[in-house]
């Protein structure tokens, strides 16, 4: 086979940890080595991030792609999520690049989702450029740093040709790129030159008929469902005939209506798509990802994007409580079942299971953190959900039960050793290290099972007072290790339909931390606080301050409440019980008893 090399484009990905600065780089590489971009986008920071809880939250969810022009070589690039939870974004981006940059903080150093995402790009091959970010910061270490990545590559069994890697210096935020600490730049020219220098363009075999491999999927209002995927082999033409192999092998007819490539972070309608490219086909509306475009002459598929498994399950419902339709749009449970089947379309690291004798559908996926943004996703477009607690999925061999176990990274104040260590003994973790470098701060690393870190989050930042960082991978399958009560807690529950009044949330204080507000609409079975003891308490929070000649009623005025914590659906989602669900409307999210009799 005549391997032939297409040196006019480049394909790469950047992949980081969660706030290392990949997005602001991505601007800049726009803005610098623009081809077209709307106007409308230019002025825009973090133009990658185009989902409101990207920009909200900060981080990146979807991969996304873009594209720019340096000395005639157009490079594709694609913006890779930084969080594990969203691991089968990263792996889809990752089968159509030729390279990978590792942006790495040159204070933080390598972490947790850094060595995650690093470890798919090692597997797949790839050269790596490494660019140590954020070195104007106060607390930057480069040289630390950079020996703590050499560290990383070893430990993650890389050969000697990726540990060669080549390294440059940048400010993400100043759009400036360096190969050394001391020289000066204004730019990001030495980056895009090491891009050209580094990573190899796409190769393609002439003999070989047309392949094109799907590894996302997109909408327009005017071209329908869209295909995007990179040609392994062979030209992509407008208005040619081709089929789609799907996941049964089967070649269904398919239809062009137009071929499209990034121009910036646009689309451009062109004739002729060449090997190598990233394509955006149109008029392929039964299309799925991990299907293989070919030429109806000679299909021939290409292996099929693979994800992990997933670990945990949520069950989602249909709003059962007696305020059921007041605030959402989608109500019915034919409406969410299609809502959820339309995210398996877009994210293939989600699953569905239907229950047809109870209308409740188990959505399986990487973590809590994405179920949680998949739900909050659904409750802003009008959905009303029941969300049961998120539960782990266990693997069995022969009579043998086996757990999915984390890789846990702590890092937290001297002082909240002690606390940190009992809480995770307690749910079943190990401590694997320790490093504590006289700073203050130290570093712990233990093997905990997934569900021992369901609902310690926000137990951990009570703990460390708000300064401890927490982040977890994969790292595989154990014997089961055991039960262990995840809360100790009780909840304090509504005996009755009515309103929240001062009067009675006031003398509710003493029993436990309470989640509701004054004039909060109530019903029998809603859970209105956390109680301080191991028991649910059912109470009357609508009780009102009866009035005689001897109690007069302008006293309620003067009733001090303490401030309730509004509650996000992370921490909702980690505090249920069991016995207890979620009911998630656009405007509100209540905790309630999944019997409300």
């Amino acid at each position: 086979m005549a391997k032939q090399t297409n040196n006019s484009i480049r394909n790469i990905a950047i992949i980081a940890h969660v706030d290392h600065g990949k997005t602001t780089l991505v601007d800049h590489m726009l803005k610098q080595g623009m081809i077209a971009l709307k106007s409308s986008v230019t002025g825009t920071d973090r133009v990658m991030d185009s989902m409101d809880l990207e920009r909200e939250r900060g981080i990146t969810i979807a991969a996304k792609n873009c594209s720019v022009m340096w000395k005639d070589t157009k490079i594709n690039i694609l913006d890779t999520p930084g969080h594990a939870d969203f691991g089968g974004e990263v792996e889809r981006a990752l089968k159509m690049v030729d390279g990978a940059i590792l942006l790495v903080d040159s204070s933080e150093g390598p972490l947790p989702q850094t060595r995650f995402v690093l470890k798919k790009a090692l597997e797949a091959r790839l050269p790596i450029i490494v660019v140590v970010n954020k070195i104007d910061r106060q607390d930057a270490r480069p040289e630390e740093v950079l020996n703590d990545v050499y560290d990383l590559f070893i430990d993650l069994d890389a050969d000697e040709s990726q540990i060669e890697f080549p390294v440059l210096y940048a400010i993400g935020r100043d759009g400036i790129a360096k190969k050394t600490l001391g020289e000066e730049s204004t730019n990001l020219a030495p980056l895009f030159d090491q891009i050209l220098e580094s990573i190899s363009g796409p190769q393609h075999d002439d003999e070989e008929p047309l392949q094109v491999l799907i590894t996302n999927i997109g909408y327009s209002d005017y071209l329908g469902r869209l295909g995007i995927g990179r040609i392994f082999n062979g030209s992509v033409k407008k208005g040619q005939t081709l089929v789609r192999i799907g996941e049964g092998g089967t070649a269904l007819p398919l239809k062009l209506s137009a071929v499209q490539v990034y121009q910036g972070v646009i689309f451009e309608t062109i004739d002729l798509a060449t090997p190598g490219e990233i394509v955006i086909l149109s008029g392929a509306d039964e299309i799925q990802i991990g299907d293989t475009v070919c030429a109806k002459e000679l299909p021939k598929a290409l292996p099929r994007i693979t994800v992990d498994e997933p670990t945990m399950s949520v069950s989602i419902s249909a709003n059962t409580s007696p305020f059921s339709g007041r605030e959402g749009e989608f109500v019915q449970s034919r409406k969410i079942l299609e809502r959820l089947h339309k995210e398996t379309l877009y994210n293939v690291a989600i699953k569905i299971e239907e229950d047809a004798a109870s209308d409740v559908f188990q959505v399986k996926g990487r973590g809590e953190f994405q179920m949680a943004i998949l739900i909050e996703t659904m409750r802003r477009e009008g959905y009303e959900l029941t969300v049961g607690r998120p539960k782990i999925i266990f693997k069995y061999e022969g009579n043998e039960k086996l757990e999915p176990i984390e890789h846990l990274f702590i890092d937290c104040d001297e002082q909240f050793l002690g606390t940190v260590t009992e809480k995770l003994s307690v749910r079943k973790g190990k401590m694997t290290n320790l490093i504590n470098n006289g700073s203050g701060r130290v570093r712990m690393e233990f093997s905990i099972p997934s569900r021992g870190l369901i609902g310690y989050r926000s137990e951990f930042l009570t703990d460390t007072r708000g300064t401890g960082l927490m982040n977890s991978y994969l790292s595989g399958y154990e014997p089961y290790r055991g039960d262990f009560v995840s809360r100790r807690n009780g909840s304090l529950v509504s005996d009755r339909e009515g309103d929240a009044i001062p009067y009675a949330l006031y003398h509710l204080e003493p029993r436990g931390r309470l989640f509701v507000l004054p004039g909060d609409k109530l019903y029998r079975g809603m859970i209105v606080g956390e109680h301080n003891r191991e028991n649910d308490l059912y109470v009357n929070a609508s009780k009102e301050k009866k009035l005689s000649n001897m109690r007069a009623s302008g006293k309620d005025e003067h009733i001090q409440l303490t401030p309730v914590l509004p509650l996000t659906l992370e921490a909702a989602m980690e505090f249920i019980n069991d016995d207890e669900l979620l009911e998630v409307t656009p405007k509100n999210i209540r905790l309630r008893k999944a019997s409300l009799k």
